[in-house]
């Protein structure tokens, strides 16, 4: 299924969500239907949280495959129960709701008044039997029959079971469509892999990937809300709601945004559950898979250790970053603060000089329509080449007024330059003895760099080579 990608928009695509009271398996059925382990699973219940989106294709078909929070009775003003109205809300846009037992527990009570709600909503529900390995399991999973949703498929998502036959089930009963079939991504062999290692900055077809990152009760959730216009996270005073990371789509401007909220990043000193560490792992492995990072801190805070520490990941992954103070409408003094932040934030960071920074309140939506076309500016900094010819005749002039320094006696001599890529941007400066170039004359041109070819806010990355030059007389 990695193989394939949609021909259509995914908004077009027909959506099948997974129902059902919590731990009866429905992230490992999630995590197989999309082929890849993108949703946390512990023996916990609970797990999951906010919805959890993903694709999968069945005969040919793409569509989309919506993990939910576990469905079980709670006041409407508890966790429970937003966790519950988010499932709900799914449900109600469902093309086929695959209702989630577990054979091996049996049916509860609680599976019996969801089914009769499911039953009154008036989506197609496909009733599962998970968890039903072997002889013994499936016939445990005929006990399903009474719920009255229909003949139970009995499956083991945990041991691959019966999956088959589910996608098989799913592709019968979701309605027709006249969206193409999906195409086939093209396979490139070891050696163009290895030769695209260096042609990083051709951009794959695809939304933009946009990542939101920050320590736990930052506003992450919120602004992703206010972002689509929507309750789509789970949010509260209860600091750790987010746990896994949730990947939407959304639409500006200038085209597809897949954006992904994430969960809050804590010193690794108090980070003491697995189930955290998982947490953690997914919020960097997201960062990591984003193009532009949404650094989000809560502005009557100020910046802590761990705001700097985060923006060391995005910066040493190369991501370019847009720093968002969130809770602005909090702030008295918001001239100092802005500046007190940036001042902070570049000289702990000199690779984030220049950072765009957005102040605005989540809560009330002020200042958020500028977040997106910050971002914008962001990735096309990131994405920028320099010309060859005025990058040469800006190194000679740098060269010229500050030549490198004498080493052993010696002077070092610096060649020529030129960009090998962008995303980040990335220069080659050639010469001889270039080991011995000293940091501190690396960052003259670093930030000569920055602010001659407008380069704010983006890792920029000089790397040094030891070669005669190609374009000199032999």
């Amino acid at each position: 299924m990695s193989s394939s990608f949609p021909s259509a928009p995914v908004d077009a695509l027909p959506v099948v969500v997974i129902a059902g009271r919590p731990n009866v398996g429905k992230s490992t059925i999630f995590n197989r239907l999309v082929g890849r382990r993108q949703a946390l699973v512990a023996d916990t219940p609970g797990v999951t949280r906010d919805r959890k989106e993903g694709q999968a294709v069945v005969r040919g078909r793409a569509i989309r495959i919506i993990d939910t929070a576990g469905l079980e009775e709670a006041a409407p003003d508890t966790l429970y129960g937003r966790m519950r109205a988010s499932s709900e809300s799914a449900v109600a846009d469902a093309d086929l709701v695959l209702f989630c037992i577990d054979a091996r527990s049996g049916l509860t009570p609680a599976d019996e008044h969801f089914a009769n709600w499911l039953r009154r909503q008036g989506r197609p529900v496909l009733l599962v039997a998970n968890k039903a390995e072997g002889r013994q399991g499936a016939a445990a999973a005929m006990e399903a029959f009474s719920l009255g949703l229909g003949a139970p498929l009995a499956i083991s998502a945990e041991h691959g079971e019966g999956v088959a036959d589910l996608m098989s089930e799913i592709a019968d009963r979701l309605p027709p469509t006249d969206l193409p079939p999906v195409q086939k991504a093209n396979r490139r062999t070891r050696r163009e892999q290895a030769e695209g290692e260096e042609e990083e900055d051709v951009r794959p077809p695809g939304p933009l990937r946009l990542a939101i990152v920050g320590r736990p009760n930052a506003g992450k959730s919120t602004l992703l809300n206010r972002l689509l216009g929507e309750e789509r996270m789970i949010t509260g005073p209860e600091p750790g709601l987010t746990r896994d990371s949730i990947a939407v789509m959304l639409h500006d401007d200038q085209g597809p945004i897949q954006l992904v909220d994430t969960a809050g990043l804590r010193r690794k000193a108090r980070i003491d559950e697995t189930l955290e560490k998982m947490s953690v792992s997914a919020s960097i492995e997201a960062l990591k898979m984003a193009e532009v990072v949404i650094l989000v801190l809560d502005a009557t805070l100020g910046v802590h250790e761990q705001d700097l520490q985060i923006a060391r990941l995005i910066e040493r992954e190369g991501r370019c970053c847009v720093l968002a103070l969130n809770k602005w409408d909090a702030v008295e003094d918001r001239a100092a603060t802005r500046q007190a932040i940036k001042d902070r934030i570049e000289t702990s960071l000199a690779q984030m000089r220049g950072i765009p920074v957005v102040a605005f309140s989540a809560m009330t939506g002020a200042g958020i329509n500028k977040l997106l076309p910050t971002v914008r500016r962001a990735y096309d900094v990131w994405n920028r080449r320099v010309a060859t010819g005025a990058l040469n005749r800006w190194f000679e002039m740098m060269v010229e007024r500050h030549p490198p320094p004498l080493v052993d006696g010696r002077r070092l001599k610096l060649r020529y330059i030129t960009q090998a890529k962008a995303r980040p941007p990335t220069f080659i400066v050639f010469g001889t003895r270039t080991d011995q170039l000293p940091e501190d004359y690396q960052r003259y041109l670093v930030n000569g760099l920055r602010e001659t070819f407008d380069l704010p806010g983006t890792p920029i990355r000089l790397l040094l080579r030891a070669s005669s030059n190609p374009y000199a007389r032999s």
